[in-house]
C-alpha cells in the first residue's frame, strides 16, 4: 500500500501535477486497514489524477480490486486509465458503474479485454456503451478474444438489437463467461432470439439476467432454460470430477498402503543383504590385506627380480662391453699392424720415390751434365770452328801475301815485259801502261773488298764466340740453382716423413694405453656385478621361503573362506524361503487389490450409466427446446400481431420504472441514464 502511494506521489512531482487529496486519502485508509481493494467510488477524478493512477497501475502489484464507481471520468480520462490497466497482472475486479462511458470508454475496454489476461469480474453498469454501435462491435471483439472474464454486468448501458447480436457473436467464441448481467437494456424480440441462438450454441453461460429488455416472456424462459441446462451440466460435470477426484484418492492411498508394505519388506531384505554385505565387506577386507601382503611380497621379489635382471643385464652389458673391448684391442692391433704394413709399405713407398726422385734427379743431373757436356763440345766445336777460321783468315793472309808476292812478280815481269816491250814500240808501250794501269786499279779495288769481306766475317765470329761464352756461363747458373733446390726438397721430404711417423708412433700408443685402463675398469665392475649377483641369489632364496609360508597362510584362508562361504549360502536359502513366504503374502494382498480394482470398474461403469442417463435427459430436453422452438415458429405470426401492444405495454413499463426509480432513494442513477 505504502509502495503504491509513494509511486503514485513521486509520479505526480515528476509530471506537475497537484495529487488529489481524496485519492492520498482513500490510499492512507488502505493502507491503515492493509487492504487489497482500492474504493475510490463517488471521487471525481481528473484526466491528469487518471494519467498518474495509469502509469502507477502499471507496475502495481497490491491491489486486486479497483471500484471506480461514480468517478465522473471524462472520456479521455477513461482512455488513459484503461490503457494503464492493460498490462497489469494483478486486478481481478474493475467496477466502472455510473461513469457514462461513451464510443472512446467501448473502443478501450475492447482493447482492455483483448490484452488484459487477469480481470475475473467487469462491472459497467448505468453507462452508455450500446449507443454507438461501431464502438460496442469493437468491445465485443475484445470479449471474444478474452479467455480469463467470467463475470460481466452490462445492465443499464442501451444495448439495443444491433448490439446484442454483436454479443452474441463474441459469446460464440468466449469460452470462460459463466455470469451475463443485460438487465435494463433495449434489445428486443430480435435480439433475444440471437441471443437465444448463442446460448445454445455456447455451453459456459450459467446465469442470465434479462429483465427490462421488451423481450417475450417464452424466449426469456427458453433462455432461461438454456442457462439452466448449462447449469445442470457444469453441476453433473463438477460432481464428475469430484467422484473421480475421490476414486482417484482411494486409489492412491491403496496404492501408497502397498507401496509402504513393499518399502518394508524392501528394507528387510535390504537389512539381510547389508548383513550379508558386511561379512563380505570384513572376509573381503582380509582377503585383501592378506592380498596386500601377498602383493607387497610379490612386488619386492618382483623388485628383486628386476634388481637381479638388472644386475645381468649390467653384467651382460659389461661382459659385452668387455666382449667389444677385446674385439676392439684386437681390431686396434690388427688397425696397429695394418697401420705398421701402411707405414713399412709408406715407408718403402718414400723411399722407393726417394730413390725415384733422385734417379730422377741423378738424371737430370747426368742430363745436364750431358747438356753440359754438350754445351762444352758444342763451345769446343765453336773454338774449333774459330780456330779453323782464324786458320782460314791465316791462310787467306797468306794467300794474299802469296798473291801480292805473285803480284809483285808479276808486276816485275810485267815490267820486264814493259821493259822489252818498250823497247819494241812506244806506241805499244803507251797502250800497255794505261792497260796495266787499269788491271792494277782494278785488282787493287778487288784486294780491297776482300779485306772488307774477310774482316766483317772476322767481327761476325767473335760475336758467335761471345754469345756462345754467355750461354756457357748461363747453363752452369741454372745447373748449380737446380741442384741446390733438389737438395733442399730431399731435406724437407725426410723430415716431414720423421714427423709424421713419430706422431703415429705417440696416437697409437695413447690409445694403448686408454684401452688398457678401459679393460682394467670393465674388469672391476665384472667383479662388482658378480657379487651383486650372489647377494641378490641370497635374498631370493630367503624370499622364496616366506612366499612358501605366505602361500600356506593363503591356503588356510582360503579354506576359511569356503566355510564361510558355506554358511553364507545357508543364510541365502532361509533368506530365499522367507522371500517366498512374504512373495505368497503379497499375492494374497495383490488378489485384494483385484477384487478393489473390480470394484473401481464397478464404479467407473455407474458413472458412464450416469452419464448416458444424463446424455438422455439432454437428449430429450433438446427434442423438447426443438419441439418449443417449432412452437415458437407458429406463434411468429401471433408475436407479430402483438408487437404494437408489446411496445405499448413496454413503454408503459418503463415509464413506471422511471417514475419508481425518481421516487426511490436511488433516484440520482437517472441524471446518467438520462
Amino acid at each position: 500500500m505504502e509502495e503504491f502511494r509513494r509511486t503514485y506521489l513521486r509520479l505526480c512531482k515528476e509530471g506537475g501535477v497537484a495529487p488529489q487529496e481524496s485519492v492520498v486519502a482513500q490510499l492512507q485508509e488502505n493502507r491503515a486497514a492493509h487492504s487489497s481493494r482500492l474504493d475510490l467510488s463517488g471521487k471525481s477524478l481528473s484526466v491528469d489524477t487518471c494519467s498518474v493512477l495509469a502509469r502507477s497501475f502499471q507496475t502495481d502489484t497490491i491491489f486486486t480490486e479497483v471500484w471506480l464507481s461514480d468517478c465522473m471520468l471524462s472520456e479521455e480520462g477513461a482512455k488513459v486509465l484503461l490503457t494503464g490497466l492493460f498490462g497489469n497482472t494483478t486486478v481481478k475486479i474493475l467496477d466502472l458503474k455510473g461513469n457514462n462511458l461513451r464510443s472512446g470508454g467501448a473502443e478501450v475496454l475492447g482493447k482492455l479485454l483483448a490484452r488484459n489476461q487477469s480481470l475475473r469480474r467487469l462491472v459497467l453498469e448505468w453507462n452508455a456503451l450500446g449507443v454507438w454501435d461501431e464502438a460496442f462491435s469493437l468491445f465485443c471483439e475484445g470479449l471474444a478474444s478474452n479467455s480469463m472474464l467470467t463475470q460481466l454486468d452490462l445492465s443499464n448501458n442501451q444495448i439495443n438489437q444491433h448490439g446484442a447480436s454483436e454479443l452474441a457473436l463474441a459469446l460464440k467464441h468466449n469460452t470462460t463467461l459463466e455470469v451475463l448481467d443485460l438487465r435494463w437494456n433495449n434489445i428486443g424480440l430480435l435480439g433475444g432470439r440471437t441471443l437465444l441462438e448463442a446460448f445454445q450454441k455456447s455451453k459456459c453461460v450459467v446465469q442470465l439476467k434479462l429483465a427490462g429488455n421488451n423481450i417475450p416472456s417464452d424466449t426469456l424462459k427458453a433462455l432461461e432454460q438454456t442457462a439452466g441446462h448449462n447449469s445442470d451440466r457444469q453441476h453433473t460435470l463438477r460432481e464428475s470430477h469430484r467422484k473421480t477426484q475421490v476414486l482417484c484418492k482411494e486409489i492412491q492411498t491403496l496404492k501408497d498402503k502397498k507401496s509402504n508394505q513393499y518399502l518394508s519388506l524392501m528394507e528387510t531384505i535390504d537389512r539381510q543383504q547389508g548383513e550379508i554385505g558386511r561379512s563380505n565387506r570384513s572376509t573381503s577386507i582380509q582377503i585383501g590385506q592378506l592380498q596386500e601382503a601377498l602383493n607387497e611380497r610379490k612386488s619386492a621379489v618382483n623388485s628383486l627380480t628386476a634388481k637381479l635382471q638388472m644386475t645381468e643385464a649390467a653384467l651382460a652389458l659389461s661382459e659385452q662391453k668387455n666382449h667389444n673391448m677385446k674385439e676392439l684391442l684386437t681390431r686396434v692391433k690388427a688397425e696397429k699392424e695394418e697401420q705398421r704394413e701402411q707405414q713399412s709399405k709408406e715407408r718403402k713407398k718414400e723411399q722407393e720415390d726417394c730413390v725415384q726422385r733422385e734417379s730422377k734427379l741423378l738424371r737430370e743431373i747426368q742430363n745436364l751434365s750431358e747438356t753440359n757436356m754438350q754445351l762444352r763440345n758444342k763451345v769446343e766445336e765453336m773454338e774449333r770452328r774459330s780456330k779453323s777460321q782464324q786458320n782460314q783468315i791465316f791462310e787467306l793472309k797468306q794467300e794474299l801475301t802469296n798473291s801480292t808476292a805473285e803480284l809483285k812478280l808479276r808486276l816485275s815481269q810485267t815490267e820486264d815485259r814493259l821493259e822489252t816491250e818498250k823497247r819494241r814500240s812506244k806506241q805499244a808501250l803507251e797502250d800497255m801502261d794505261s792497260l796495266r794501269q787499269k788491271e792494277v786499279e782494278h785488282v787493287n779495288r778487288n784486294l780491297e773488298v776482300s779485306e772488307r769481306a774477310l774482316q766483317e766475317r772476322i767481327f761476325k765470329l767473335e760475336g758467335q764466340r761471345i754469345q756462345l761464352e754467355e750461354e756457357l756461363s748461363k747453363a752452369k747458373a741454372v745447373c748449380v740453382t737446380e741442384r741446390a733446390q733438389a737438395e733442399e726438397e730431399l731435406g724437407r721430404v725426410r723430415a716431414q716423413v720423421r714427423l709424421e711417423e713419430q706422431e703415429r708412433v705417440s696416437a697409437l700408443e695413447e690409445k694403448l694405453r686408454s684401452v688398457r685402463s678401459s679393460l682394467q675398469e670393465v674388469q672391476l665392475h665384472c667383479s662388482q656385478q658378480k657379487q651383486t649377483i650372489s647377494e641378490l641369489q641370497a635374498k631370493t632364496s630367503q624370499q622364496s621361503i616366506e612366499m612358501d609360508g605366505l602361500r600356506r597362510r593363503i591356503e588356510e584362508l582360503q579354506q576359511e573362506l569356503s566355510g564361510k562361504d558355506q554358511e553364507k549360502v545357508a543364510e541365502v536359502s532361509r533368506v530365499r524361503v522367507e522371500l517366498q513366504e512374504q512373495i505368497g503374502h503379497l499375492q494374497a494382498e495383490r488378489t485384494a487389490q483385484g477384487g478393489l480394482k473390480e470394484k473401481i470398474c464397478a464404479l467407473e461403469r455407474e458413472i458412464k450409466v450416469l452419464s448416458s442417463n444424463h446424455r438422455e435427459a439432454l437428449l430429450d430436453k433438446e427434442s423438447e427446446m426443438s419441439s418449443m422452438l417449432e412452437k415458437l415458429r407458429l406463434k411468429e405470426a401471433e408475436i407479430q400481431r402483438m408487437r404494437a401492444d408489446e411496445a405499448n405495454r413496454a413503454s408503459y413499463l418503463q415509464n413506471a420504472i422511471l417514475t419508481y426509480v425518481q421516487g426511490s432513494p436511488l433516484g440520482h442513477y437517472s441524471s446518467p441514464k438520462k
